[in-house]
């Protein structure tokens, strides 16, 4: 019967020892180990055996201030033996902040970290989400306070990069390496607000407005233009028009002159052959034709003949001879 009571007790010391010797590790996860209170190592994933009751893991401490119902701040202690080794996200509550023209700002911000050295993220700081935490608040707080508000609306992407080399080049001693960060909201007072719609809204009539003045100033030009073309495609047409007339005008002329030419040398020829003055006969024409000149109208007239234009007429009887010869 003792010789049983020895077997059991061997055997759950055995258990015992070899639940506390063994320890399974999952992927991406790592353990800090002491010796006797001393970091002796860090365990991998998988399988690794440790030396009972001398070495175990280091217990690691986070505290955080959370805001309980009706606002009253508690503190939450969470107490763990495991390390975390993939890429983490924190989410910041909204704080204040003051911008170079002393505007008061809510800014929103996450932060995407990553524990590179177990050792030192255990043995440098202490509750290390505390120490990132108020590490951030505190940058964000001055790096806003060297921008503008319409610098900070519109360079997320230059706070961003700022922060992330700050906090970056900070928790490197710790074991930590930040790979970005990024600001959510950036939330401005009411009246700040207000005021920026405002803004907008002049903003955008303004731009309307030039757009208007764009369009009506085309318009005119193209107008303007038109008219231009429309005036000198009638002048052309104008000036053709006057010097086809005239080419005709002159024409007309000539084919008259040569039809007179004509007529006078032919008349010139016949009264050659005859004794009929050719002198008195183109003055008797003449006469004639500005008696038909003087007699034509409605109006009835009387035409007194010179005395020195008898002689003249008394030769028609002898250009009648000719006509008929």
């Amino acid at each position: 019967m003792e010789t049983l009571i020895l077997a059991i007790v061997v055997l759950v010391l055995a258990i015992v020892v070899l639940y506390a010797g063994v320890k399974v590790v999952p992927q991406s996860e790592t353990r800090v180990i002491e010796r006797l209170g001393r970091f002796h190592s860090v365990l991998g994933p998988g399988l690794n055996f440790i030396i009972p009751f001398i070495d175990k893991p280091k217990t690691i401490y986070t505290r955080r201030v959370e805001n309980a119902i009706g606002g009253r701040p508690i503190v939450r202690t969470t107490a763990t033996t495991t390390i975390d080794l993939r890429e983490q996200v924190y989410d910041f509550p909204s704080q204040q902040v003051i911008t170079r023209d002393n505007v008061t700002t809510e800014i929103n911000a996450l932060l995407y970290f990553q524990i590179t050295d177990p050792k030192k993220a255990v043995y440098e700081i202490d509750n290390l989400p505390n120490a990132i935490e108020k590490l951030t608040q505190t940058s964000l707080r001055n790096v806003i306070g060297e921008l503008e508000l319409d610098e900070t609306l519109t360079s997320r992407d230059t706070i961003n990069s700022r922060l992330q080399t700050i906090l970056d080049d900070a928790t490197n001693k710790w074991g930590v390496k930040v790979n970005r960060v990024e600001l959510q909201d950036i939330t401005p007072p009411e009246s700040v607000r207000v005021a920026m719609e405002k803004q907008m809204q002049a903003e955008r009539n303004r731009r309307a407005e030039i757009l208007n003045a764009e369009g009506e100033k085309q318009s005119l030009i193209l107008r303007s233009e038109g008219e231009k073309t429309s005036r000198i495609n009638s002048a052309e047409a104008t000036k053709q028009a006057e010097i086809l007339r005239a080419e005709g005008e002159a024409q007309a002329i000539i084919l008259n002159a040569q039809a007179e030419a004509d007529a006078i040398l032919r008349v010139a020829e016949a009264v050659a052959q005859g004794k009929t003055d050719p002198a008195t006969y183109m003055l008797a024409i003449k006469y004639i034709d500005t008696l038909r000149e003087m007699t034509s109208g409605k109006d009835n007239k009387t035409v007194y003949i010179p005395y020195e234009a008898s002689s003249v007429l008394s030769s028609i009887g002898s250009i009648k001879d000719l006509f008929n010869k």
